[in-house]
C-alpha cells in the first residue's frame, strides 16, 4: 500500500513539473591549472551589474562547477579564482533563456604572470550537450533593434524557420503552449487568438516588458509537453538600480501611400446596350 501511495505521488509530481517552463540560465565550467589537473575548490562568482546580484561556487573534486538559477540577459562578470594563481576575469557575459552557458578556464600560477589580463569572451552555445531540439531565441537586443508592426511577441516568434504567422511546422495556433514567466497563458476557450485579448487585439503582456523569448517547435526535453506546434517562453524583465523606460509613438501620413500602380493595360469590350436592354453611361 504504501509503495502503490508512493507510485501515485511521483506521477503527480512528475505531471506538474512536465508543464513547467524554465525561466532562468545556467552557468556551467571546468577549472583546471596550466598542466590540466583539476582544481578542486577554485572559486567562481558571477555578478549581475545592472543589479549587483552575486551569485558564488566552487569547484568540487574533478575541478567542474555549476551556477544554477541564475537571472537571463546580463551582462554579467564572472570571476575565477583559486589560491596561488591568478584570478581570470570575463567581462560583458550574457546568459540566455534556458541555455546554458559553458566557461572553461586554465588558471595560471601568480609567479608567471606579472599583471592581470581581462578577457572579453562570448562562447557560442550553438551547439552542445544542453540542446534538447531546435531552439530559436530572442534577446533584448533584437526586441529593440527588429521593426515590429503589431507590438506582440508575434512579430519575433516569426523569426522561428518554422513559423507562419502563429502556426508553427503547419500546425493551428491554438495547439501552441505560451507561457509567461513559468506560467501557461494560452487561451483556452479555443474560438479566438490562441493568447488572451485576441478579440480586442490587445497583447496579454506590453513588448517592453519581455527581456527574452524562446520558440521551441521540436524539443525532446521531457519538462517541455502540452502542445504540437512549439512552446514559445517569455519572461519579463527584472527591475535594476536605475529607473529607466520606454517610449513609442505611431505616425502615418500620405508619404507611406504610393501614387502610382504598376501593371499591364487590359482591353475590355464594349457590350451591346441593345442586346441585354440595359442603359450603360451617363444620361
Amino acid at each position: 500500500m504504501k509503495k502503490s501511495l508512493l507510485f501515485v505521488v511521483f506521477l503527480v509530481f512528475l505531471g506538474s513539473t512536465a508543464f513547467s517552463q524554465v525561466t532562468t540560465s545556467n552557468i556551467r565550467g571546468l577549472i583546471s591549472d596550466s598542466q590540466g589537473e583539476a582544481l578542486p575548490g577554485a572559486s567562481i562568482v558571477a555578478v549581475h551589474v545592472p543589479t549587483g546580484t552575486t551569485y558564488g561556487v566552487a569547484t568540487n573534486f574533478e575541478g567542474r562547477y555549476n551556477l544554477n538559477n541564475l537571472r537571463i540577459g546580463g551582462p554579467y562578470t564572472v570571476t575565477l579564482g583559486f589560491v596561488g594563481y591568478k584570478d581570470q576575469v570575463f567581462n560583458e557575459v550574457y546568459l540566455d533563456l534556458g541555455k546554458t552557458k559553458r566557461i572553461d578556464h586554465q588558471l595560471v600560477e601568480d609567479s608567471q604572470q606579472l599583471e592581470e589580463v581581462v578577457i572579453i569572451a562570448n562562447t557560442s552555445g550553438t551547439f552542445g550537450s544542453d540542446r534538447t531540439g531546435a531552439v530559436t531565441s530572442v534577446g533584448r537586443k533584437e526586441l529593440t533593434k527588429l521593426p515590429t508592426i503589431s507590438r506582440s511577441a508575434a512579430d519575433f516568434t516569426r523569426l522561428d524557420p518554422s513559423a507562419s504567422g502563429g502556426s508553427f511546422g503547419g500546425r493551428n495556433d491554438q495547439f501552441n503552449n505560451f507561457t509567461l514567466d513559468g506560467s501557461i497563458f494560452n487561451n483556452p476557450f479555443g474560438l479566438d487568438a490562441a493568447t488572451p485579448g485576441g478579440q480586442t487585439n490587445a497583447q496579454p503582456v506590453s513588448l517592453d516588458a519581455i527581456e527574452q523569448i524562446s520558440v521551441s517547435s521540436a524539443p525532446y526535453d521531457v519538462t517541455l509537453s502540452g502542445f504540437t506546434g512549439a512552446s514559445v517562453n517569455a519572461v519579463t524583465k527584472s527591475g535594476t538600480n536605475e529607473v529607466r523606460g520606454t517610449v513609442y509613438g505611431y505616425f502615418r501620413n500620405e508619404d507611406f501611400t504610393g501614387s502610382k500602380i504598376k501593371g499591364e493595360e487590359i482591353f475590355v469590350p464594349k457590350l451591346d446596350q441593345t442586346q441585354y436592354g440595359v442603359s450603360i453611361g451617363a444620361p
